[in-house]
């Protein structure tokens, strides 16, 4: 190991041990047997069915259409072929066998809760505590004695993460004395401490831990998160060489902890991505015999949402699955409620069954790399870890890793903005009536993804938005179910006139207006050419100050709202103008 920034250079190459056999096997029937032109023209029929290409364009024209570009630039085929494995060497292998450690957190707080939370959770199935303590006499004797009570430690092993991290090191290695403890037991220290290091030898247990959940939660994108995690392990295996630690057991020593948010098959592919380029960094460490990486996955805070925190679950859910097949060897699900504040029983209770059901109920863990050899995640992995390879080098040299994440915040929150990154309750079928569970003490203290349309929910305009439907049920509804989700994003409500005619229409509408500042006509192409600007005439005449159409904008309309809209920049000024 060289300490003048040697560590990355070299290239992402793997080590020739780790460089599985390749092989393919074809199940497929004759008949059942397509080409890629095939596929290219049925998925074309669907395209141009959502007018999204014309019957001019190629059928060829999918591959672009369907491409997805991660905010790290990488693109995400629509089909896994054969193809984009040419001149790939596959690699990040799970090294886990079987079911991962159910890891569950207990944030900080008195003994005796953090003690009630424990037992219930490894009554319940949990395997493993991941314990906060904020307040430095937390690590006291006594202070252990009492949030540790009944836990056998020799068999559920404790992650400490501390606000002082070396004094609560020493006050549980004091604590622990002539105890056994189980050897995933990790002293959670961020940075190489010599003498703990070797405490943590001596125990027979771990002691360091590289966190990239923090720059995570502070919104880096995929490639960034790992980038930043080996930039960290080079500092740490350059600090042991420096104290004189042989760099294999320095490696052994240490976990890291990544973040998974519910983009499944990205996440499966950035903890396969993860492992190759710890082995990497280790080989250019001089290490022989790489150390299996070990793996602590938790469920991305910043994809929380406190509106319609259920659906919180589904994240969650994905996230662990992906957890899991990525090979994660433990995995924190948070309960779908941390946004809230502290998580309630039911809350805890989920978020330990969501790894029990996938292990025990799903069968997710009986097979050791189930994306292996999956086409698009073999590439999607090499193509993560050549981004993430590209910013540890740029760290190296000095590079600015905060306006690099900034760039991608801001990337974020225009697909946000724009609903081309959907958040299900927040930004999409959003329920305004929904009444929110009361929890205690703070929520996660991250900003989420979400954090604009949140702000919105959160001062909610007393004024409403009258819907102005033009036409029957069947030839309004469309829109005007698009127009009351939109305005429902910014916490702005809809009174919906109901059916209407051509003959008598605009009469009608105005019969049903209320006064509402603002009015949305909702409607067919049809009825707007026939008689929209009559009713917005005769609706601006009764007192409308501000008329919104749904759909293409018009001479005779203020603003308009479509799909593909700035949806946050649009419910702003709609809500400047109800006020």
């Amino acid at each position: 190991m060289t300490t003048d920034g040697a560590a990355v250079d070299g290239g992402l190459e793997e080590p020739a041990d780790l460089e599985p056999e390749q092989g393919s096997l074809d199940l497929a029937q004759p008949e059942d047997t397509h080409t890629r032109s095939d596929w290219e023209r049925e998925a074309a029929k669907v395209l141009r069915k959502a007018r999204r290409m014309t019957d001019d364009d190629p059928d060829s024209l999918v591959w672009e259409k369907l491409t997805r570009t991660t905010l790290d630039g990488v693109e995400v085929s629509p089909l896994g072929t054969p193809d984009l494995l040419e001149d790939l060497r596959t690699a990040g292998r799970p090294a886990r066998a079987g079911a991962w450690d159910i890891r569950t957190h207990l944030a900080a707080g008195p003994a005796k809760l953090l003690n009630e939370e424990a037992i219930a959770d490894l009554e319940a199935g949990a395997t493993s505590l991941w314990v906060s303590l904020a307040d430095p006499d937390a690590a006291s004797p006594d202070a252990l004695d009492a949030a540790l009570a009944g836990v056998f430690i020799d068999l559920a092993p404790v992650v400490l993460d501390a606000a002082d991290p070396a004094a609560a090191a020493r006050g549980f290695l004091g604590w622990a004395t002539d105890r056994e403890l189980h050897p995933h037991t990790n002293l959670g220290l961020p940075q190489f401490d010599a003498d703990l290091a070797e405490a943590a030898r001596a125990a027979g247990i771990l002691g360091f831990v590289v966190d990239a959940t923090a720059v995570h939660d502070r919104g880096a994108s995929d490639a960034q998160e790992l980038g930043a995690s080996m930039a960290a392990a080079a500092d740490y295996l350059r600090a042991a060489e420096a104290s004189g630690l042989a760099l294999a057991d320095a490696a052994a020593l240490v976990e890291f902890r990544y973040a998974v948010t519910d983009e499944q098959f990205a996440q499966i592919a950035k903890l396969r991505a993860a492992r190759r380029l710890w082995a990497r960094l280790q080989e250019l460490s001089g290490i022989d015999a790489p150390v299996p990486m070990r793996i602590h996955a938790v469920t991305s805070r910043p994809m929380m949402t406190r509106y319609d925190p259920w659906v919180n679950m589904l994240r969650t859910t994905v996230a662990a699955f992906a957890a899991g097949v990525g090979g994660a060897d433990a995995v924190t699900v948070l309960p779908f409620d941390s946004a809230l504040g502290r998580p309630d029983a039911f809350g805890r209770r989920i978020a330990r069954n969501t790894s029990s059901l996938l292990i025990s109920e799903s069968h997710v863990a009986r097979v050791a790399d189930p994306a292996g050899g999956a086409y698009a995640v073999e590439r999607l992995t090499d193509d993560l870890a050549a981004a993430a390879w590209a910013v540890l080098g740029d760290l190296d040299d000095g590079g600015d890793l905060e306006a690099a994440i900034e760039a991608v915040v801001a990337e974020r929150e225009q697909q946000v903005a724009t609903r081309r990154r959907p958040l299900t309750g927040l930004t999409e079928f959003p329920n305004l009536a929904e009444t929110l569970p009361e929890r205690d003490g703070p929520g996660l203290g991250v900003r989420s993804y979400g954090a604009s349309f949140e702000a919105l929910r959160d001062d909610p305009p007393t004024a409403h938005v009258f819907l102005a439907t033009l036409g029957t049920v069947a030839q309004h509804t469309a829109r005007a179910t698009f127009a009351t989700n939109l305005l429902a994003a910014g916490g702005i409500e809809a009174d919906v006139a109901g059916p209407t005619a051509p003959e008598g229409g605009v009469e009608a509408l105005v019969a049903a207006y209320a006064g509402q500042p603002v009015v949305c006509l909702a409607g067919s192409d049809a009825a707007y050419a026939d008689w929209g600007e009559a009713a917005a005439a005769a609706l601006r005449e009764a007192g409308a100050r501000h008329v919104v159409i749904a759909g293409k904008p018009t001479d005779y309309a203020d603003d308009s709202c479509a799909m593909g809209v700035d949806a946050l920049a649009f419910l702003t000024r709609t809500r400047e103008a109800l006020s």
